[in-house]
């Protein structure tokens, strides 16, 4: 069941391709709700910036919340119950969050997604995310739910291959994107954000992003 918090709101799905949609301002006045949340998780699970297998740094600084989250280091790319600097679970998935993603999911048509693990990035100026595939996931019939929020950045969406043709849409503050089926391992990115302000969220992106990874 859906929590109450967003059951009112109703977006028209624009589809990007088969399996893929975008949600305009779907987040509309609840952005506060989710903001008050997410500063309880990072006081649990503060920002980080993970290592890539290889060694490399990113730049993207992220934390987690749910049964699952999301980590990256010489390993390699998986999902853990422990968030690694604590050594503790990661932070509960609010309710509010669980019905954001719950809700836009079934606006796109998959009623029955539940997420159990939250993936939060946050992007400054000149920060970007390379091309990549959601697939460390057990399940690929669950589609990704991912929401915006602050400064607009450029979501880069490909196909199948790296190197397939790439569509450039500019999110919002608000707006949720929900790919699943023929679109779920397709190759998504964001651009380099550009040197902007919001007036919420000053120089900066966040991005939550669903998953049911277990």
């Amino acid at each position: 069941m859906h929590d109450d918090l967003f059951s009112h709101l109703t977006s028209t799905p624009e589809p990007f391709v088969p399996g893929a949609y975008l949600l305009r301002d779907f987040v509309g006045q609840q952005d506060q709700p989710l903001l008050h949340d997410l500063q309880r998780i990072l006081a649990q699970a503060p920002w980080r910036h993970m290592q890539t297998p290889g060694g490399l740094t990113m730049s993207v600084a992220m934390s987690n919340c749910g049964k699952l989250g999301w980590v990256s280091d010489r390993r390699g790319y998986r999902y853990a119950s422990l968030d690694p600097l604590s050594g503790l679970p990661w932070p509960k998935m609010p309710p509010s969050f669980e019905a954001l993603a719950q809700s836009a999911a079934a606006v796109a048509g998959c009623e029955q997604f539940q997420p159990d693990a939250c993936l939060i990035n946050r992007y400054e100026s000149g920060t970007k995310l390379s091309l990549h595939q959601d697939k460390d996931e057990r399940d690929f019939s669950q589609p990704i739910v991912s929401v915006s929020l602050g400064v607009a950045a450029i979501f880069l969406f490909g196909g199948l291959k790296r190197s397939d043709p790439v569509l450039r849409t500019e999110l919002t503050h608000g707006d949720v994107v929900v790919w699943g089926g023929p679109s779920r391992l397709r190759y998504h990115g964001i651009a380099p954000l550009k040197p902007e302000e919001h007036p919420l969220m000053g120089r900066v992106r966040i991005n939550l992003t669903f998953r049911a990874a277990g």
